[in-house]
């Protein structure tokens, strides 16, 4: 978020890393829907990332 100023990115969002490519976008997306299943470490995980549904689910 700092490097792209902030806000989350979208779902079509990858990050072409050293030897491999993540699909960002999609993997936080996938959080989101499964927010439910994830436990309190993880949901404050995502919140001090700045993740805004997640600090409201904490």
């Amino acid at each position: 978020m700092e490097r792209e100023g902030g806000g989350l990115p979208g779902r079509q969002h990858v990050e072409h890393l050293p030897g491999a490519v993540h699909r960002t976008g999609v993997w936080l997306a996938n959080q989101r829907q499964r927010r439910d299943r994830l436990d309190a470490a993880q949901l404050r995980a995502l919140a001090e990332l700045g993740v805004e549904w997640a600090r409201s689910a904490v």
